[in-house]
């Protein structure tokens, strides 16, 4: 490995232990902003569902983690990493990544302007991260009971949306087009929390068609094992998520007591349960 590399192995792997104190989950990436280690999993002959429970390192952003030894793990069973990538929705700052892209003939920046224009929001001072090309990442915090999905030019033309099961690549990262820089003055501040409005425009919009009948049936039972399958630190994410596609399928209310049910399994207290599955019939614009 030549002498650069090594340097931006190095440089990589401290701006990725800094961002773990600030409580962010990483992994190592390569030039390619890819995740450095390749997948255990790539030669079985079918497609693998596993997010790491096989032990092996190798599952992307699922290898993910705050604690500095596992990082220094990862780093080593890549030493050809020069960046790292910082996993989004993750506890405790459930972070959400706006996207500015630069392409031809879109000017993602006057695209948000317009947004928090149209539906009354602003951005507060946050983390920026400028990009080789020009971009800009912009970091959020989002509340714990919400799921944001990873989107490409839903929001608007040239914004992208990192959110759970997503990364950003962080700052100080050396890519094959250069290097990713926080902006002046935004590296020391804490990702600031989405506006609610901004938030609404995030989620994926209730699902079109005839409100089913008020029983749960095999979908709802998939959305009850979904719940029960969560270990710690995903019980809220997951059961807000099972309670939003409830009450956009119309079974909302006939699954309340299955999902409590469930959370409780979980380890999640009753008022934890239902505080977050009342979250998820607001936001989808049901009554609790």
């Amino acid at each position: 490995m030549a002498t650069t590399d090594r340097q931006a192995t190095t440089l990589a792997l401290a701006h990725a232990l800094s961002a773990a104190e600030r409580g962010l989950a990483v992994i190592p990436l390569s030039r390619t902003k890819l995740p450095a280690l390749r997948s255990p999993h790539r030669d079985d002959p079918a497609p693998s569902l596993c997010h790491g429970e096989c032990g092996r390192l190798g599952h992307g952003v699922y290898d993910a983690s705050s604690d500095p030894d596992r990082i220094r793990e990862l780093f080593a069973a890549a030493p050809w990493a020069t960046g790292y990538g910082i996993a989004c929705g993750l506890p405790p700052h459930h972070l959400i990544g706006l996207d500015l892209d630069v392409k031809t003939g879109t000017d993602s920046s006057a695209a948000l302007r317009e947004l928090a224009l149209r539906h009354l929001f602003t951005i507060p001072p946050t983390v920026v991260v400028v990009t080789p090309s020009g971009g800009r990442h912009l970091w959020l915090s989002g509340p714990p009971e919400v799921v944001v999905p990873n989107s490409a030019g839903r929001l608007a033309p040239g914004i992208d949306i990192r959110g759970a099961g997503g990364y950003l690549v962080g700052p100080g990262s050396r890519t094959g087009q250069g290097v990713y820089a926080a902006a002046p003055g935004t590296a020391h501040l804490p990702p600031a929390p989405c506006p609610r409005s901004l938030l609404r425009l995030l989620l994926p919009p209730p699902r079109a068609g005839h409100p089913a009948p008020p029983t749960a049936g095999g979908h709802g039972q998939g959305l009850v094992q979904f719940v029960l399958a969560a270990h710690e630190g995903q019980r809220n994410t997951r059961l807000f998520w099972a309670a939003c596609r409830a009450y956009e399928d119309g079974i909302g209310p006939a699954l309340v007591a299955p999902l409590v049910d469930a959370a409780l399994h979980t380890g999640l207290s009753e008022r934890e349960a239902r505080t977050t599955i009342a979250s998820a019939a607001r936001m989808t614009g049901h009554r609790p």
